[in-house]
């Protein structure tokens, strides 16, 4: 009898490219999940993500990290946690961790998550969104919301010259095809 098991695809096939001094990677590999303070909750919410994950609630317009977690803030009460998470019980493993301490919601399969590297991703960005990239306004570990053409976009920076780019996954090969363009443009 065949094997009629339903598998979990990349949102884009899995690309990997690199022009220029430019790698595209697509990261499948990551979980998103929700988190949402619950009404007077905020510091029970803080005390939880400190000790399950060894996150601190960032800033906006920041992240913070520790270990293989990554904590955005998307709202003034709502973040993202960002983590590997090979399947798909992100949201349950998140549940349970935090305790009830605060809302979640998985939203892996909604967002497109892309990894833009190389000394030529600044100027491949610089054509698409309207971020001041420059790093004393835009350091590592900030994460902020845009456009990237006319899309929704977060972009987070890893390092000097590596983004993680976030975008609905209902416009992923739009999303896909301004980066691949706007990277064909300013590569030599």
């Amino acid at each position: 009898m065949a094997d009629l098991t339903l598998k979990a695809a990349p949102i884009l096939g899995g690309v990997d490219m690199k022009r220029g001094d430019c790698h595209l990677v697509e990261r499948d590999d990551l979980a998103l999940v929700s988190i949402a303070v619950p009404l007077g909750k905020k510091t029970a919410l803080a005390k939880a993500l400190t000790s399950r994950f060894d996150l601190n609630m960032p800033d906006a317009q920041n992240s913070t990290t520790a270990g293989n977690y990554r904590l955005i803030q998307t709202t003034p009460d709502q973040m993202m946690l960002i983590f590997a998470h090979p399947t798909p019980d992100a949201d349950e493993v998140v549940q349970k961790a935090l305790s009830g301490a605060g809302y979640t919601t998985d939203q892996t399969d909604a967002w497109v998550c892309l990894e833009l590297s190389g000394t030529g991703c600044l100027a491949a960005l610089e054509r698409l969104c309207p971020l001041d990239l420059d790093q004393s306004v835009f350091p590592d570990n900030a994460a902020k919301r845009t456009t990237m053409e006319h899309m929704g976009a977060i972009a987070i920076r890893l390092a000097s010259d590596r983004f993680l780019l976030l975008s609905a996954a209902s416009s992923a090969g739009s999303f896909l095809h301004a980066l691949e363009t706007s990277i064909d443009y300013t590569t030599p």
